[in-house]
């Protein structure tokens, strides 16, 4: 496999995020509608932003995918006008690097889920970084903030991680990535 990203490859990659973009942009109104319910019930669902990266890792599977994905879906979400500002565009770097890291860990030869979770977990903790240096959890008290890291944690890990895993998996069945890159039974194996 060529390691290095061709046009083709980008185009898609940012056809992928300006979708999750799109997405991202829309999730904004459901995070804040289910802030009030308590329990850190946003932060479960704030595991979608993580998703681009993910999904694009897997249909592109190269170096870069990951992180050039979430930088092109939050430009979408900010470019839509995202309630966050420039804000988003710092985010989305951030998360986008941190699964890039877990990705490049694997040297890039490995989809699967515990790989896909794990990546979603780490854009996670690029995320709560983000939100300690904005300012944004400093004043929790320990076993809220512990309730806080947790649910998104495991709103990262099923949104970003398993859902981003069957997604790929029901667009490989499809066949429609093959448009991008031939499907091995090797590829569909690696996705069990």
């Amino acid at each position: 496999m060529k390691k290095g990203l061709k046009l083709t490859d980008i185009l898609v990659t940012i056809v992928i995020s300006i979708v999750f973009g799109i997405i991202y942009k829309v999730w904004g109104p459901l995070y804040y509608a289910i802030k009030p319910l308590g329990l850190h019930l946003d932060q479960f669902i704030y595991g979608m932003w993580f998703i681009a990266a993910n999904v694009a890792y897997l249909i592109i599977r190269k170096p870069g995918v990951a992180l050039l994905a979430e930088i092109a879906a939050s430009s979408g979400e900010f470019i839509m006008g995202s309630e966050w500002g420039l804000e988003v565009l710092l985010y989305g770097g951030v998360q986008g690097l941190f699964a890039e890291l877990v990705f490049a860990a694997f040297r890039y030869k490995r989809f699967g889920l515990i790989v896909l979770s794990l990546a979603a977990a780490a854009a996670a903790v690029g995320s709560l970084i983000m939100d300690q240096y904005k300012g944004y959890i400093g004043d929790l008290a320990l076993w809220n903030l512990v309730l806080y890291i947790v649910v998104r944690l495991i709103g990262a890990i099923v949104i970003s991680g398993v859902f981003g895993h069957y997604l790929v998996k029901a667009l490989e069945a499809t066949g429609v990535t093959n448009l991008v890159r031939p499907a091995s039974q090797k590829d569909y194996d690696a996705l069990q």
